[in-house]
């Protein structure tokens, strides 16, 4: 069985009053995927975050899981940043750098049946990329906590 552990609300900054943050240390296993997308809707309900923001935000939060257990070494930890003052949410999945061979659903599949969870991520975060910090690398995505919000990639399209 993996191993969850949670911080809970962290102190708010000044600067947003209605900034909450939770953090999650997941182990190096597939089944970190499925816990990350149930911790992460249970924040998500108790700060007000529903709908189809809660399922975009779930989405993220399970690509950025599944891509550091696959591809990355330990540790995992699961950040999640509510500034619903600002109207987003940020998404960090810490790991602990790439690893030297390919996590076992990764080596099982054919090329052309994984690799698309970053297409996904830069369709729907407003923002997104990675840092790297002292043991390993941080992938954040930002996600809006409006309900149906139309994914960057079809701003404008169609419109004149």
């Amino acid at each position: 069985m993996a191993t969850v552990t949670a911080k809970e609300d962290r102190p708010v900054r000044p600067a947003d009053s209605a900034r909450r943050s939770r953090t999650w240390q997941l182990a190096h296993r597939p089944e970190s995927a499925g816990i990350s997308r149930r911790a992460a809707r249970t924040a998500l309900a108790d700060w007000q975050v529903t709908g189809s923001a809660a399922d975009q935000i779930v989405l993220v939060v399970s690509e950025l899981v599944t891509n550091a257990v696959e591809h990355a070494q330990p540790p995992i930890a699961l950040r999640l940043e509510a500034h619903t003052g600002r109207g987003y949410v940020r998404v960090e999945v810490d790991d602990g750098g790439p690893a030297t061979r390919e996590g076992a659903w990764t080596a099982s599949c054919a090329v052309g049946e994984h690799g698309r969870g970053n297409g996904i991520i830069g369709l729907l975060a407003t923002d997104h990329g990675s840092r790297a910090r002292t043991g390993g690398v941080t992938y954040w995505a930002d996600l809006s906590t409006e309900p149906c919000a139309e994914p960057k990639s079809r701003r404008g399209v169609g419109r004149r």
